[in-house]
C-alpha cells in the first residue's frame, strides 16, 4: 500500500483517480449540442418608447427570419428617452437598433459607434444613411441623425444584415394615453 501513496506511483495514482472522476461527472452529467439564444419580447417596450419619446420612434415592423431579439433597454436619463434593441442575426453575429434623443446627438451617435469618424454613406430605400466602421472591433454602423434624435443600427454583423435591419424600421403610432386611476 506505500508504494500508491509515495513517488511516482502515488502521482500516477493520483492521476488517474482524478482523471476517471471527471470522465464520469462527463459521463452522467447532461450536455447540449444545441445552440440557445435567450429570446425577448420587446413589444412593451417599443410601445413605451412611442407613448414616452418626445421623438417619432422606430422599429422593425418584422423580426427578419432566422434572427432572434435578445436585449431591449428603454431609459429615460437627463430627459432623454433611450431605446436599444439587439439581436443575434441569422449569420449569429450581433445586432443592435439604438434611438435617442440625447443632446447633443453627436455624443449619443459616437458613443454608439465607438467612433466618430464618418466613412461614406448608404442609400437604403430612397433614404441616406451614414457608414462608420471601427476595425478594431469589427463593428459597422449606420446612422441617421434627425433635429431632435439620432437613430443608430450597429454591431458586427455585416453591412448586408445591417441593411436588411434597417429596412424593416418603420415609425411606430403613439399609443393612446394611460387612463390614470382616481
Amino acid at each position: 500500500m506505500g508504494r500508491f501513496t509515495q513517488g511516482f506511483y502515488g502521482y500516477a495514482f493520483a492521476l488517474f483517480v482524478c482523471l476517471a472522476a471527471v470522465g464520469v461527472f462527463l459521463l452522467v452529467t447532461p450536455q447540449s449540442r444545441t445552440e440557445h439564444i435567450p429570446r425577448v419580447d420587446f413589444s412593451i417596450d417599443r410601445v413605451n418608447a412611442a407613448r414616452t419619446a418626445p421623438y417619432e420612434v422606430v422599429a422593425p415592423d418584422r423580426v427578419l427570419a432566422d434572427w432572434v431579439p435578445n436585449s431591449t433597454s428603454l431609459t429615460q436619463k437627463n430627459g432623454a428617452v433611450t431605446w436599444r434593441l439587439g439581436f443575434a442575426t441569422a449569420k449569429r453575429q450581433h445586432a443592435m437598433l439604438a434611438q435617442s434623443d440625447e443632446r447633443p446627438s453627436a455624443d449619443f451617435v459616437n458613443r454608439m459607434a465607438n467612433t466618430d469618424k464618418p466613412g461614406g454613406s448608404r442609400q437604403i430605400d430612397g433614404v441616406t444613411w451614414e457608414e462608420r466602421f471601427r476595425q478594431d472591433k469589427n463593428q459597422r454602423t449606420l446612422v441617421r441623425v434627425f433635429p431632435d434624435h439620432a437613430v443608430v443600427v450597429t454591431g458586427t454583423a455585416d453591412w448586408d444584415e445591417l441593411t436588411a435591419l434597417a429596412r424593416t424600421l418603420a415609425p411606430q403610432p403613439k399609443p393612446s394615453p394611460v387612463p390614470s386611476s382616481s
